[in-house]
């Protein structure tokens, strides 16, 4: 039996060479960030009891925003090398005592469940273990002008991977040893293991596990993450408000000053409000008042962000990813245009989207019906997800 089984994903590296211009483990891509992706693989994995993420002291809002919805304890600070990261992980654990732990690089975000399952079993059975995958290439040695001095047997050399699966005690006692004797050259967990007398023993890897590093692996990642969402699916939304006394009205995430405010319920900001109708119509998940019924006092006053990033988390939780989103508005007044681009950045920050993939038009009623005489203002909107297929 393997007890308590916790999991150690470790995001606390800067990672800026995969381009993207924020840490790699944060970069957006289909299907959610990698952090994202590392954190719910093991918060619904049902051997998984805790899962422990360390970050980097910079990346707290970051993370919370892309952590929100997913079973783990609160993150603990990672250090100046990926080794006292990982230490850090397992002191935040030590307090309860779990039999097992997976440590884990938040950077390779396709792990699969068969393959968490798999690191278990081997720990279990050996008390430390690592997934690995035999090697393809001719390896060769070479020296420092680039000449070959030798060529390796590849059939005894193995490609490692994460998560690498240890008796929790015997690796925490191994890192502490490591940190008093002042050894921090250890490149994964294993080697620290091996440094401290441990047998390592190694179970199957997957090809598909793969480290996001350069520009050119999240191309690949992105590729892969769009082929695994093919069934798009739209969805459409509307909302309409009535103008009242006030000098402001929420459109969009943002404050637009104007002669006269908006009758409604929580800020009745319509834009997001059509936006959530239309995203929980394309998952076919209710819509607006279903899930923030005006009945609820709570809801009064409340800031329209929310929603929007309640329906957002509901098709992540999906395993799906919002495409597109366009609105259009229908108002005399005020003047759409100008706020036109802080409103398409706001809701793309909501979204977790970028810019590219909001658009926001506006139009008149040609001084007709209700819109036409000033009495209030309309949205509509459409939401285009991709979900993975599912029979």
């Amino acid at each position: 039996m393997a007890g308590t089984v916790a999991a150690v994903v470790v995001a606390a590296g800067r990672g800026l060479r995969a381009g993207g211009g924020v840490p790699k483990q944060y970069r957006l891509m289909p299907g959610g960030t990698a952090i994202e992706r590392s954190l719910a693989t093991f918060s619904i994995h049902g051997e998984v009891t805790l899962v422990q993420p360390v970050i980097h002291r910079d990346d707290q809002d970051t993370f919370q925003r892309f952590s929100s919805t997913f079973r783990s304890l609160p993150p603990v600070f990672g250090g100046a090398t990926r080794q006292d990261s990982v230490r850090s992980g397992l002191e935040a654990l030590a307090g309860r005592k779990p039999d097992i732990v997976l440590i884990h690089d938040a950077a390779r975000p396709f792990a699969s469940p068969s393959l968490i399952t798999r690191a278990i079993a081997a720990a279990v059975q050996s008390g430390a273990a690592v997934p690995v995958l035999p090697l393809a290439d001719t390896v060769k040695t070479v020296d420092a002008q680039g000449r070959v001095t030798g060529t390796l047997d590849r059939s005894l050399l193995r490609a490692v991977q994460t998560p690498q699966a240890f008796a929790f005690a015997a690796i925490a006692d191994a890192h502490r040893r490591a940190q008093k004797a002042a050894r921090d050259d250890f490149t994964d967990d294993a080697a620290l293991a091996e440094w401290a007398g441990m047998t390592v023993s190694t179970f199957a890897g997957e090809a598909g596990n793969v480290k996001l590093t350069t520009p050119e692996d999240f191309l690949r990642a992105e590729a892969t993450s769009l082929s695994e969402l093919g069934d798009i699916r739209t969805g459409f939304g509307t909302d309409v408000h009535q103008f009242t006394d006030g000098d402001h009205i929420w459109l969009g995430g943002v404050k637009i000053p104007h002669v006269r405010g908006v009758t409604g319920h929580s800020d009745a900001d319509v834009v997001l409000h059509s936006l959530v109708d239309a995203i929980l119509g394309a998952i076919s998940d209710g819509d607006i008042g279903v899930h923030f019924p005006p009945s609820d006092p709570q809801w009064r006053g409340a800031s329209s962000d929310q929603f929007l990033a309640f329906a957002v988390e509901r098709v992540r939780a999906r395993g799906g990813l919002i495409a597109h989103l366009d609105i259009t508005v229908v108002c005399e007044a005020p003047r759409v245009g100008p706020h036109r681009d802080a409103m398409r950045a706001r809701i793309a920050e909501i979204a977790g989207v970028s810019p590219e993939r909001v658009a926001i038009k506006a139009t008149t009623s040609e001084k007709m019906g209700f819109t036409g005489r000033g009495e209030g203002i309309v949205a509509f909107a459409n939401a285009t997800v991709r979900l993975p297929w599912r029979d």
